[in-house]
């Protein structure tokens, strides 16, 4: 089974976070910064702020579907802040 990633980004022009999933955080963060994903164009440039492995990238994209959903900053500051995610057991780990 492939290992996933769940990396954090930070704009530095507008100081916005995205989270993602991806097999290769660095790859996906140049792949960002380089004008691939039409989402993040706008923020350009981002800066990798966290990443954390996960067994499968089925696992790594439950986790970034459950953060996704509670919307929060403050969460998100809270695991660059902390260097992990908490609680990851109740998100299928």
């Amino acid at each position: 089974m492939n290992k996933g990633y769940l990396y954090i980004i930070q704009s530095l022009k507008k100081s916005c976070y995205y989270l993602g999933s991806s097999k290769d955080a660095e790859k996906r963060l140049r792949e960002h910064n380089n004008g691939r994903t039409p989402s993040t164009q706008s923020g350009r440039p981002w800066v990798l702020k966290f990443q954390q492995e996960f067994p499968s990238m089925l696992v790594a994209k439950r986790v970034e579907n459950k953060l996704k959903k509670m919307k929060s900053r403050i969460i998100l500051e809270r695991i660059i802040k902390e260097g992990y995610i908490r609680c990851i057991d109740k998100m299928g780990v």
